[in-house]
């Protein structure tokens, strides 16, 4: 091209690829505007109108309304200034987007009513501020008041989620459900039975090995059992549920007989509820933690094996 050159509307659109309609248009809003006019009024431009061109395409496939595009053209915003502002936005319309997709996808799997669906709306639009308030007053409903020591401060940390600003369409849905487990009065009630339990517990012991977990005596004592395919009917559970009545009893301060068995009893099924395992699998997703091993069939084994000796 010569920069002297001058081109008319139609040869402008041949080199650019653009419409003479569009250059049209945008010559009629001063982004582009002639250079010159042909003797018969036709508008012509030089070679400068195809660079403008092409950056006006370019930023209108961004996303950019023609107003800011014009006050970029004419250097009167600076584009690092102007893509900054609109990649904030696109942020948020991704984030938004996101919110969405997920509500969405959960309405086609669970088939929610149209109260659960507003529910479930509201969850997620939720502000960070907002998501904190809601795990707090769960958390207090849950763990308040029964501890103010390390243990119980770390259980708070470790079942708080952190939804992420750029979360992913899984995590959205992970913090919806998680939300929806944190605001059922009945789960609320069984953390907080579990929770009590703990401490309980732990207020009885005298010594390290006193305080040692009871989910983890249960993995450490069934666990191997489960591995060997132990009937927990059999004879051969029998040391492992006395070894487990025996630290319960120890724990408690109480002698291991039937109402021994019966609190043991109500505790594994209590620790065994399934909801507390998709709290944490779900906990696990939002946080972008590794999925948590679940103590489920430990707890259900040494359920049924001291029931079963209970009955007999």
């Amino acid at each position: 091209m010569d920069g002297n050159t001058l081109y008319s509307i139609g040869e402008l659109a041949r080199r650019t690829g653009l419409t003479v309609k569009t250059i049209r248009f945008y010559s009629d809003r001063g982004i582009v505007a002639p250079t010159d006019r042909s003797a018969a009024g036709y508008r012509l431009y030089n070679i400068h109108a195809v660079a403008r061109l092409d950056l006006v395409r370019t930023l209108r496939g961004l996303g950019l309304d023609l107003p800011t595009i014009r006050r970029v053209v004419e250097q009167e915003l600076s584009l690092p200034e102007v893509a900054a502002t609109h990649a904030e936005a696109l942020a948020v319309q991704i984030r938004v987007l996101r919110l969405r997709h997920a509500v969405l996808a959960a309405v086609a799997e669970r088939g929610l009513t149209a109260e659960e669906i507003d529910l479930m709306h509201k969850l997620a639009q939720l502000s960070e501020d907002e998501r904190r308030r809601l795990i707090g007053d769960f958390l207090d409903a849950a763990l308040g008041g029964l501890g103010a020591d390390s243990a119980f401060a770390g259980m708070r940390r470790s079942m708080t989620p952190e939804v992420p600003d750029n979360a992913e369409v899984e995590q959205v849905r992970a913090w919806v459900e998680l939300a929806e487990l944190a605001l059922d009065p009945d789960f609320r009630s069984s953390v907080r039975r579990m929770a009590a339990d703990h401490a309980a517990e732990q207020a009885q012991g005298e010594t390290a090995v006193l305080h040692r977990d009871l989910a983890a005596v249960v993995r450490d004592q069934a666990g191997p059992a489960l591995e060997a395919g132990i009937d927990p009917a059999s004879r051969q559970a029998d040391p492992i549920i006395a070894a487990l009545a025996a630290h319960y009893a120890h724990l408690l301060g109480l002698p291991d007989d039937a109402e021994l068995r019966r609190l043991l009893l109500a505790r594994l099924e209590s620790m065994s509820d399934p909801r507390r395992d998709r709290y944490f699998e779900l906990l696990a997703v939002i946080n972008g933690w590794p999925a948590p091993q679940s103590p489920a069939p430990e707890l259900n084994w040494s359920a049924q094996a001291v029931r079963i000796r209970m009955e007999r």
